[in-house]
């Protein structure tokens, strides 16, 4: 009762003190989102459901710093992003089995199978190293992933990118590989006997059996693909040229199977489908990536958005009753960022706040909201700064301040590496000068923000990223937890793998004791 009285007190002073459409950052602004944030802070609870559903969300290297400039560049610096107002918060160790600093295949064979592997290698065990073809072909080496539990419980399955279907966030959901870049034939050592990744897709679970498949990619899944003006084949990846169409394949054996597919070219073909006499979808939009959002043509013979392709899957894999698991992947921000356009990064994330937005409206809309585990993270970081002391409402991508060692400003944005784009200095007289970024367009698609050291390309950053999560389950999201958790946590919230019914049913007494023992050894040592 009184906790009751408590919570109207609190909104009747939020409604009492809300007025003004301006923000105003006075007294009265900070008392009065303090308030609110605590009455909706004073209603969270637990939902111990089973998820029956699984959304994981994976914004390719967006970092902490991503996320706030992010948001300050689209709401400011008081507004939130979609996921920001998620009630669960956690974070995560990105490092891998053998590196200090990440990158997106041992992040993603963490994030779904629950193991952390090395970096460079997919869906295969830690012993293996990176390019052990014959090693990490043996049945003992593959690790098993949530798309694989979940399909085995009955459940719909599906991946979605804004990079290739078989880049390596994505393949981390299917592939055993011992190398990422081994996506197509023309990748792999002369005689190493591995299967590619495009192959591994279309051929073998748990990939020929994912209900959606969306993203770019032609060039790894099929020979002769047409290099276009407005669609080049990227040569810097990998180009099939085995004489295979793996799209065609899937296709042919779909048809063989009297399954109801779809294939759609463009965002006309995509909204187009009925999706409820449609099983299967292959959109492979592009030959490499999928543009980036600021030069994605919106028409309807353009590339769908990262939020028509997911609102599009979701309503096709919610028609089973068994549930479903899909993982939607932003992996445009990492791109951006390693090529030291943090604008084209930012634009990214909003694009990806869409597809989130919309996600969660869907899901109430078709009232199983308390029985979908929704999380969204990143598998790694960037090394973007935000830094000096602007004012409050100063362009995110502007000035921020002056050095008061060589009297030039500089951007609140920076790299702490990155390549020439990047590196605003030059030799005059035998002194080092760096550019004045008050004299250029640092708000321009193309500039790069400063960066301290020439590199290649902006790098990875080893720093933790957030975990940010709602639905069944999601407040096992509570602290700093090691990424592989996340995998835990999707098998433990669903009842997939190792907590399904029929495996609890099965054990033997000796495993259930093996169990508590090491359940009772990992409490002593926590009160020790």
């Amino acid at each position: 009762m009184m906790s009751s009285i408590f919570h109207v007190t609190i909104l009747f002073s939020i409604l009492l003190h809300s007025s003004l459409g301006v923000k105003v950052l006075d007294n009265k602004f900070w008392k009065e989102t303090a308030l609110e944030d605590l009455y909706e802070s004073l209603k969270v609870d637990y939902n111990t459901n089973i998820a029956k559903n699984v959304i994981l969300f994976i914004g390719d290297g967006m970092g902490p710093n991503t996320v706030t400039a992010a948001r300050i560049y689209s709401e400011g610096e008081t507004g939130y992003l979609s996921w920001e107002k998620f009630p669960h918060l956690g974070a995560s160790k990105t490092y891998a089995a053998d590196k200090q600093v990440s990158d997106s295949a041992n992040t993603a064979t963490a994030l779904f199978t629950g193991v952390k592997v090395n970096r460079g290698t997919l869906g295969i065990d830690p012993r293996v190293k990176r390019d052990d073809c014959p090693r990490s072909c043996l049945e003992e080496n593959k690790l098993t992933t949530i798309a694989t539990l979940a399909q085995e419980a009955g459940k719909s399955t599906g991946i979605i990118t804004t990079t290739r279907a078989t880049h390596a966030t994505p393949a981390g959901m299917f592939a055993h590989c011992a190398n990422r870049d081994w996506e197509c034939d023309s990748r792999i050592p002369a005689g190493c006997g591995c299967k590619d990744i495009g192959r591994q897709l279309v051929e073998d679970l748990p990939g020929k059996r994912f209900n959606v498949i969306m993203g770019g990619g032609r060039q790894t899944l099929m020979s002769n693909t047409t290099d276009l003006k407005t669609d080049p084949i990227s040569k810097k990846y990998c180009v099939r040229t085995d004489g295979r169409n793996l799209i065609a394949q899937w296709a042919e054996e779909k048809r063989a199977e009297g399954a109801r597919y779809a294939m759609p070219n463009n965002t006309k073909d995509l909204l187009n489908i009925d999706v409820s006499q449609t099983d299967y979808i292959l959109g492979i939009f592009q030959n490499s990536f999928l543009p980036h959002e600021y030069l994605r043509d919106k028409s309807d013979y353009g590339v769908p958005s990262l939020e028509q392709m997911t609102t599009t899957a979701i309503n096709l894999m919610m028609r089973n009753q068994n549930g479903f698991v899909l993982m939607v992947e932003g992996g445009l921000i990492d791109v951006a960022h390693h090529a030291g356009k943090a604008r084209q990064a930012l634009e990214e994330v909003l694009a990806f706040d869409k597809a989130i937005n919309s996600t969660m409206k869907l899901l109430r809309e078709a009232g199983i909201a308390d029985e979908t585990l929704v999380i969204v993270t990143s598998d790694h970081s960037h090394t973007l700064t935000i830094s000096g002391y602007p004012d409050i409402g100063n362009n995110i991508l502007g000035v921020a301040d002056t050095s008061k060692v060589d009297g030039v400003p500089y951007t609140t944005l920076g790299y702490a590496n990155s390549g020439k784009a990047n590196y605003h200095y030059t030799a005059v007289n035998g002194t080092v000068v760096r550019e004045d970024p008050s004299k250029v367009d640092t708000t321009s698609w193309d500039y790069g923000h400063q960066a301290a050291v020439l590199q290649n390309e902006n790098t990875h950053g080893g720093n933790d990223v957030f975990i940010y999560a709602t639905g069944p389950f999601a407040h096992l999201f509570h602290r700093i937890h090691e990424q592989n958790y996340i995998a835990v946590v999707m098998r433990y919230a669903s009842r997939l793998g190792e907590f399904s019914p029929a495996t609890s049913s099965s054990s033997s007494s000796s495993s259930i004791l093996s169990s508590v023992i090491l359940l009772f050894a990992a409490q002593l040592i926590y009160l020790l």
